[in-house]
C-alpha cells in the first residue's frame, strides 16, 4: 500500500438497485493456486480473486518453483508436483494475508526447505502458534518473533511424521495447514474436527485427485488423507466470495427501498451462515437458481430492503460466518431491539481485534453496544438512520473498513473511514460496485 491514508465515506441518497457480481472466493482462490502448483501439468483458473492477499500466494508459489501467469482473463499454473517445491531465494512477503501464511506453512512443513515469512504491520501482530504446534509435531522447526508472530523462519522435514490431530479450536486454516503438510508425508494424516469449519480444502484436495475421506461420527468430522499424493491439474471456475457478497447484501437490507441481485455467489453450507441468520432476523433474501460449479454450490441472491428484528445468534453459527460478523454487527445496528452475538473469540485474533474495533466504531456513530469477551450485543435503531458523524479507524483491516462504510449509507451525518487502502487486499472494486448500485462517494 502507499503511505498516504485514503479516507472513504459512502452515502445513499436513494434506494440501491441493480445486479452486481463480487470478486472470486478468496479461500478457493488461495487453494487453487497452491494445489495447481503441486499438480503435474497445467491448471487453468477462471474468476481468480486478484486482490493483494491472493497475489501474495501467487508470488510465494513462484518463488518455490511454480510457473504462474495470467493470459487474458485466465490464470495458468504449471506445477512442480507434490514434493517438488524449491528453496525460495527471498523472504516470502505475505502482506496482510493470514490465510496465505498459515496454509503455506503447512505446504513447506513436509518439504526439505527453509523459508522466511514476513508481512505488514497488521499481519505481524497475528499469532501463528496454533499452526506451529501441529506442524512441529510433524517434524518442522520454527524460529518466530515473540508470541509466535512474524517474521518467522521455518524448516520442513522430509519425510515428515504423519499426525492424528484433534483441532483445539474451530479453524479451517489450521485444518488446511495440517492436510497440506500431509500431502508429502508418508502414511495417513488425520484431522479430527469437533466443530465443522469451511470445507474448501477437502473438496479441492479430492478434486485434484488426493486420496481423502471424510467420516462423521456423532457430529465430529474425521478427515483422513493418504500421503505422498499425486495431484492432477484442473480447469477451475472460482465462484463469487460470500464474504464479499455480504457487504452489498447488508447495504440493500438497510437502505430503504433497495432491491438488488448479487450474481454467482458461492453457497457452500460451511460458508452460508450469514444468509440464514439475516433471514432469521426477517431479511428478504431469495436464493435464486441454485447450481453446482466445479463441485461448489452457487446461486444468485435477490435482496430487498427489510425491517430487521434483533435475535440471539446461535454461537454454533460462528464457524460458517466468522468473517461476516463485522457486517452482521452493522445489520444489527438497524434492527429492532437487541442482537446478541457470542462465541466469537476467534475475532480477537483476526487482522484486528474485530470485536473491540467494531464496538468502538459503532459507539462513535451513536449506536449503543456492549462488548463481551466472546462477542457483542448491539441495540438497533429499528430501521431509522444511525446518528453517524464520526471518523472511525479501520486499523488496517479490510472487513472493518467495508463494514463501517456500509454503516454510513443510512446515517444522518457522514461516517468516514480513516483509511480505505486495506480494502484492496480482498475487494479492489468495492467502491466502484457500491457506486454502480447507487451509492455516492463523498
Amino acid at each position: 500500500m502507499n503511505d498516504a491514508p485514503l479516507p472513504l465515506s459512502l452515502t445513499a441518497n436513494g434506494p440501491l438497485s441493480g445486479t452486481v457480481t463480487v470478486p472470486g472466493d478468496k479461500s478457493i482462490s488461495h487453494r487453487s493456486l497452491m494445489l495447481g502448483a503441486l499438480a503435474v501439468g497445467e491448471t487453468v483458473i477462471d474468476g481468480l480473486l486478484e486482490g493483494e492477499d491472493v497475489l501474495a500466494t501467487a508470488a510465494a508459489m513462484r518463488a518455490m518453483g511454480a510457473q504462474i501467469e495470467k493470459r487474458g482473463s485466465r490464470w495458468h499454473v504449471h506445477g512442480v508436483g507434490v514434493g517438488g517445491l524449491l528453496q525460495p531465494q527471498v523472504a516470502l512477503d505475505m502482506g496482510n494475508s493470514g490465510t496465505s501464511t498459515r496454509l503455506l506453512m503447512g505446504l513447506i512443513a513436509s518439504h526439505p526447505i527453509t523459508a522466511t515469512f514476513v508481512g505488514d504491520a497488521s499481519l505481524s501482530k497475528r499469532p501463528m502458534g496454533r499452526v506451529i504446534d501441529p506442524l512441529s509435531q510433524m517434524g518442522a522447526s520454527f524460529s518466530a518473533a515473540p508470541g509466535g508472530r512474524l517474521p518467522l523462519t521455518m524448516t520442513g522435514l522430509c519425510p515428515a511424521v504423519p499426525l492424528r490431530y484433534t483441532l483445539p479450536v474451530a479453524s479451517a486454516q489450521v485444518k488446511s495447514a495440517v492436510l497440506l503438510a500431509g500431502l508429502n508425508t508418508p502414511g495417513h494424516t488425520v484431522v479430527i474436527e469437533p466443530v465443522a469449519t469451511r470445507d474448501h480444502s477437502e473438496r479441492m484436495l479430492a478434486g485434484f485427485g488426493a486420496d481423502l475421506t471424510v467420516e462423521t461420527q456423532g457430529g465430529t468430522r474425521i478427515i483422513t488423507l493418504k500421503g505422498e499424493a499425486e495431484l492432477r491439474p484442473q480447469a477451475l471456475t472460482v465462484p463469487g466470495d460470500p464474504s464479499s457478497a455480504a457487504f452489498p447484501l447488508v447495504a440493500a437490507l438497510i437502505v430503504p427501498g433497495s432491491d438488488i441481485t448479487i450474481a454467482n455467489v458461492g453457497m457452500n453450507p460451511t460458508r452460508a451462515g450469514l444468509v440464514k441468520v439475516l433471514q432469521a432476523m426477517g431479511a428478504d433474501i431469495s436464493v435464486v437458481q441454485p447450481r453446482s460449479v466445479g463441485g461448489e454450490p452457487v446461486a444468485d441472491l435477490h435482496v430487498r430492503h427489510s425491517p430487521l428484528t434483533g435475535i440471539e445468534v446461535p454461537p454454533d453459527s460462528a464457524p460458517s460466518m466468522i468473517d461476516e460478523y463485522p457486517i452482521l454487527f452493522v445489520a444489527a445496528a438497524f434492527a429492532s431491539g437487541r442482537t446478541v452475538m457470542r462465541g466469537l473469540e476467534e475475532l480477537r485474533v483476526k487482522e484486528s481485534d474485530r470485536i473491540a474495533v467494531m464496538a468502538a466504531g459503532l459507539q462513535a456513530c451513536g449506536i449503543p453496544c456492549t462488548e463481551h469477551a466472546d462477542g457483542l450485543t448491539v441495540a438497533g435503531t429499528g430501521g431509522d438512520p444511525v446518528p453517524g458523524g464520526a471518523t472511525v479507524p479501520a486499523h488496517l483491516d479490510h472487513r472493518i473498513a467495508m463494514s463501517l462504510a456500509v454503516l454510513g449509507l443510512h446515517a444522518r451525518a457522514p461516517v468516514t473511514i480513516d483509511d480505505a487502502r486495506p480494502i484492496a487486499t480482498s475487494f479492489p472494486g468495492f467502491v466502484a460496485m457500491m457506486q454502480a448500485l447507487g451509492a455516492d462517494r463523498r
